[in-house]
């Protein structure tokens, strides 16, 4: 990993937007840079917070034989950040579309799926001689749209928590 100046991690980080142009891959890493060697230390709620501030250390690599890296203070984190960002929104222009019609395709089939649990399946017909069998299908298929219900209902009530959490 080379550890390079802003300026020349930029310059670095633009050419290799040039070179991935028509197929490649960048992976980008922002992490905390911690000067001693040491694991964190979680702080717990009567330490209060830390309030010293820390450099950004930002990583850039192709997965192969181009690997930067950067160290970014936090008084110049500000001025880093918009001409970093600037290079990624004009470099993003390759970016394919997302597959919008696969999306759409889910969509419906879930809006399909509510609607048929939302649907009751009218039971009717004798409950002896002709027509017994397609009563039979018709409430077995009404008990297990119920359960669909319930199952459905657990889960929503699930994500609700999880949500309030």
């Amino acid at each position: 990993m080379q550890l390079v100046d802003n300026d020349t991690f930029l310059k670095q980080l633009g050419s290799l937007f040039e070179t991935t142009r028509e197929h490649g891959s960048i992976w980008l890493t922002h992490k905390r840079f911690r000067y001693d060697g040491d694991d964190a230390a979680m702080a717990s709620a009567e330490d209060g917070e830390d309030t010293r501030e820390y450099p950004c250390l930002i990583r850039a690599t192709n997965g192969k034989e181009i690997n930067l890296s950067t160290r970014v203070e936090p008084g110049h984190l500000d001025a880093f950040h918009t001409t970093y960002g600037t290079l990624l929104k004009s470099s993003m222009t390759t970016l394919r579309k997302r597959d919008k019609k696969r999306e759409k395709q889910r969509a419906e089939d879930l809006a399909r799926k509510k609607k048929r649990l939302a649907d009751p399946i009218p039971i009717e017909g004798p409950k002896r001689g002709s027509g017994r069998k397609k009563r039979q299908r018709r409430l077995k298929a009404a008990l297990k749209q119920e359960e669909s219900r319930q199952r459905a209902a657990v889960k929503e009530e699930s994500r609700a928590k999880g949500k309030i959490l």
